[in-house]
């Protein structure tokens, strides 16, 4: 299962990985759907055309996030997936929502946690004078971006970056690393 906001790109990736890496096979595994909380969403089409279910759960047409996040559960739990990938899924989920998938629910974030958890991580990282940004892959706990960590990639931060280069270099790299690390926890699941 993945949750996205927007474009779906590392949705995609995870979808190509899972395909050429033959998780239906290898790991009994497979993108059982795609939900976004925006039904203008391009990666809802994307997975659509992928033969992917896909659900819409638009967060403004509820009065508050426990009953977003428990609309979205049952969402899920309508395909009982034994993992929550979070892909670009732009929304802070209740502690009921992440304890109800402990331990199952993944995210990716745009830089090397613990440094810059949170939003605007790539012109902090630049503001800060890092000399590598990156990103992390990790399990989902009740505070923002400090769970657990899964993976890591390293990127340079070049003299002439701006937030919108860095970035791009850190998504290449998020569409190596992610697919990786579900296969990983996948395997260490089956």
């Amino acid at each position: 299962m993945i949750l996205i906001s927007g474009g779906g790109s590392n949705m995609a990736a995870i979808v190509r990985a899972a395909e050429r890496e033959q998780w239906a096979r290898r790991l009994d595994a497979r993108v059982a759907a795609v939900i976004s909380n925006k039904a203008d969403a391009a990666g809802i089409a994307l997975a659509q055309a992928q033969g992917i279910a896909t659900d819409v759960v638009a967060h403004q047409h509820h009065p508050n996030r426990e009953a977003f996040d428990a609309a979205l559960a049952d969402a899920i739990d309508a395909h009982a997936p034994a993992l929550v990938v979070l892909a670009g899924f732009m929304r802070i989920l209740t502690p009921g929502f992440v304890a109800r998938y402990e331990g199952r629910l993944l995210n990716i974030h745009p830089s090397l946690l613990p440094a810059f958890p949170g939003l605007h991580t790539h012109r902090r990282a630049i503001e800060a004078g890092c000399k590598v940004a990156g990103l992390t892959v990790h399990q989902v706990t009740v505070e923002l971006d400090h769970g657990p960590i899964l993976a890591q990639a390293v990127v340079p931060i070049l003299p002439e970056d701006t937030p919108e280069t860095l970035a791009a270099r850190v998504l290449s790299q998020e569409h190596r690393v992610y697919p990786r690390a579900i296969a990983d926890w996948l395997s260490q699941t089956s």
